[in-house]
């Protein structure tokens, strides 16, 4: 895994809905791995608008978080990341997973995840400074699953599913709801909101087929 995450080349064939998929673990993984550079805001700006409709929130999330980064400055975008995910001491929302889970870092739920992050054959490059739980980490682990990648094929859905569930859907709710009610919160209010919408369409999906 990377510090960074970026809409990848798919080296195996993937159906229009995974392809989706992974291009959105992406987004969500750049979102939250480090604050947006100026590119990544102007791309996202460029970015069309999807059609929206009552019975679309994602899409009607999505083009909000476009909005917002047509208005954001990067600058203050990177202020708002510290202020709201880093901190002085201790930040406002944590985006780790054995926070939610046990309210202690570095606790069990990341040595559980570390030994079926080995199972999967997915390691930790050794030049990253993120934690496997961080959310950005988290997406990226699901997009590597649904596209495959690096001489890997796609996992099985049930292996998605299951991993979802168990690292992804027990606590990354509870951890955008917190940002998104976050008073240093602004431009990551868009970015949770649709972090939060894509999941739960992963996760009512997902446990449907």
């Amino acid at each position: 895994m990377s510090d960074a995450s970026v809409a990848a080349t798919l080296p195996f064939p993937l159906s229009a809905e995974d392809r989706v998929r992974a291009d959105l673990y992406a987004l969500v993984a750049r979102l939250f791995v480090a604050p947006p550079d100026a590119t990544f805001l102007a791309a996202l700006a460029a970015a069309p608008e999807l059609p929206e409709a009552p019975d679309a929130p994602l899409a009607a999330a999505y083009n909000a978080l476009l909005r917002a980064s047509r208005a954001m400055d990067a600058d203050a975008a990177a202020q708002e990341y510290t202020d709201v995910f880093v901190g002085v001491g201790k930040s406002e929302v944590n985006l780790h997973a054995s926070h939610w889970l046990s309210g202690f870092m570095m606790d069990k739920p990341l040595a559980d995840l570390r030994g079926e992050l080995a199972a999967l054959g997915i390691e930790r490059r050794d030049d990253s400074t993120l934690l496997e739980d961080h959310l950005a980490a988290l997406a990226e682990v699901m997009r590597l699953l649904i596209a495959g990648g690096e001489g890997r094929a796609p996992a099985p859905l049930e292996v998605q599913r299951r991993f979802f569930e168990s690292r992804i859907a027990s606590w990354a709710f509870g951890c955008c709801d917190a940002i998104i009610i976050c008073s240093l919160a602004n431009y990551y209010r868009r970015a949770s909101e649709f972090a939060k919408v894509f999941l739960a369409i992963e996760r009512d999906s997902i446990a449907m087929d």
